[in-house]
């Protein structure tokens, strides 16, 4: 029988699904539904040893003789210290250990209760990875539990060998042994693609023709993709290949961009018929709310996510694989590979077709619509983040822009930094798109010496955070819509002039127009640009 403990039956059977089952176990009472647990399995060879001084310099020997992974488990409090000098050892000796250490729940950390000391990143930079495991209570308690023990675990193999530390709360009652059989565990994998020989690039193909839906989504990339022509068109043969304006795709690969209209039109039964068997990520964040809904309440059976250092990202909580190769490259190949067209990618670009870039009266998405029809050939669009970048997911980009945008962590401070400083060293013209809140947060931005006539900010200014408004659930009287979405009658004008700026101001449809062929034009003015759109007046 094993413990009922959902953390400590995650950890076990991801430890069995791994493949290590070579264990050195220190006495104790809070790591005893461990230690029971593991004992009471047949697929685990056990020694006991008091000492956890002596046992994890042991387990180094375990671990030296077999050349694979041993696992050491003591119970909370300084037992764990002890263990300081072999996972030092380890670290340096490059030996794959994995530490397992029984804690006390967090809220009783330093509270003079026994045996209590602050246990998770306790090994510091002596270890290759270290995680605190929830205790679990809900379904994404159990993704987030399982998903950090992956980490931990395909972390003794990565880029050289080392010690991990998984650190495991454990709430009383302790000795609750009911459960009779370990879960079925989600295992994800990592392959260094590098290391694929013809042989695996067969089974490879072979995989990926067994899903006959099969879809590509791309995240944040930088410019100057490298897909040719031909690999993108068939990639999108094989694929349902979906990319936000910042995956900065090349105009001649047929990705399908109006994501949220196509999600937004569909009623669930048809979401569902959508749903991916197999779906490939690569790249930085993605933009849409519904695309990462429409993922997560429609999972697909297996989730490849490439990157160049083999990272874990889980964001539709499905990951099976990391491939650690450049995304390019990985692209590249699987294009090449034998692959059986498939109808699903022709559902998605039919959708996609069949729905027009949508025509707005006189609004910010007019605005932002009319700029991105307009751009001039060779320029780059800089996009902040919150309204900015979501508005322009609803129109299509010219050929040849490049795009950026501040999607590492979405915040809206330094959005207007960032494309000066890009601008600053560009011979390009620099279109940045903002809303009110994020310019004037940043506004220190312009005071420096570095702003060139290249430049072209279009402001939104609504007086306030519009995007609030469209939150579902959230609900504002007049008294808090101030303190939500920072209500106020502030203009550009003065500091824009100020810094020298070219400004021009529109209120509706007519000035619109007018102002947008100068805005646009590719010639470079004398002056760099402003140009302020008021949409809202309280």
């Amino acid at each position: 029988m094993y413990s009922e403990k959902k953390n400590i039956l995650q950890f076990v059977a991801l430890l069995k699904a791994h493949g290590i089952s070579r264990t050195v176990l220190c006495p104790g009472s809070r790591n005893s539904p461990i230690v029971q647990t593991i004992v009471n399995h047949p697929f685990f060879s056990c020694h006991a040893i008091t000492d956890e001084r002596s046992a994890g310099f042991f387990a180094i020997g375990l671990a030296l003789q077999s050349n694979s992974p041993v696992a050491v488990c003591c119970t909370s409090g300084t037992a764990l210290l002890n263990l300081h000098p072999a996972v030092a050892e380890a670290y340096y000796q490059q030996i794959p250990l994995v530490i397992i250490s029984a804690d006390r729940p967090s809220a009783w950390i330093g509270q003079t209760d026994g045996q209590t000391v602050p246990q998770p990143e306790v090994f510091r930079s002596l270890v290759k990875k270290s995680v605190n495991l929830p205790e679990i209570h809900t379904k994404e308690d159990e993704w987030y539990c399982n998903r950090l023990i992956n980490e931990a675990l395909l972390e003794l193999n990565h880029n050289g060998k080392g010690p991990v530390h998984i650190n495991i709360p454990i709430s009383e009652p302790l000795f609750r042994l009911s459960v009779e059989e370990l879960p079925d565990v989600r295992v994800i994998k990592r392959y260094n693609f590098s290391d694929f020989n013809s042989e695996n690039l067969d089974k490879l193909s072979t995989q990926i023709n067994s899903y006959k839906k099969r879809m590509i989504i791309s995240g944040q990339m930088p410019a100057n993709c490298p897909l040719d022509a031909e690999t993108g068109e068939t990639l999108s043969k094989h694929f349902a290949l979906l990319a936000e304006h910042t995956a900065n795709l090349n105009s001649f690969v047929p990705a399908i961009w109006n994501i949220d209209t196509i999600l937004s039109a569909l009623p669930e039964e048809q979401q569902k018929e959508l749903t991916p068997d197999l779906l490939i990520t690569y790249g930085g964040n993605i933009v849409s709310k519904r695309l990462k809904y429409f993922l997560r309440n429609h999972p697909p059976k297996a989730h490849w996510h490439i990157s160049e250092n083999g990272d874990i990202i889980d964001l539709f909580g499905v990951l099976t694989i990391a491939i650690e190769t450049e995304p390019y490259s990985f692209l590249q190949k699987i294009a090449t590979l034998p692959a059986e067209s498939t109808q699903y990618s022709l559902q998605w670009k039919t959708l996609s077709d069949r729905i027009p870039e949508p025509d707005f009266p006189y609004s910010e998405q007019a605005v932002v619509g009319a700029l991105l029809k307009n751009l001039p050939q060779e320029s780059a669009l800089h996009l902040a983040n919150s309204s900015s970048v979501r508005y322009s997911q609803l129109f299509s980009v010219p050929n040849g822009i490049d795009v950026f945008c501040n999607r590492g962590t979405s915040g809206i401070e330094g959005s207007l930094s960032t494309a000066v400083g890009y601008a600053s060293a560009s011979d390009k013209l620099n279109f940045v798109v903002i809303g009110d809140l994020s310019f004037f947060f940043d506004m220190n931005a312009l005071w420096n010496e570095h702003i060139g006539n290249n430049l072209r900010i279009l402001l939104l200014n609504n007086r306030g955070g519009e995007i609030f408004h469209a939150l579902p659930g959230l609900e504002m009287t007049e008294k808090t819509r101030r303190f939500v979405t920072g209500t106020h009658s502030t203009s550009a004008k003065a500091w824009a002039e100020e810094r020298g700026f070219h400004y021009i101001a529109i209120n509706n449809e007519n000035e619109l127009n007018k102002a947008m062929a100068i805005f646009t034009q590719p010639e470079l003015t004398d002056s760099p640009l402003l140009l302020e759109v008021f949409t809202f007046v309280f």
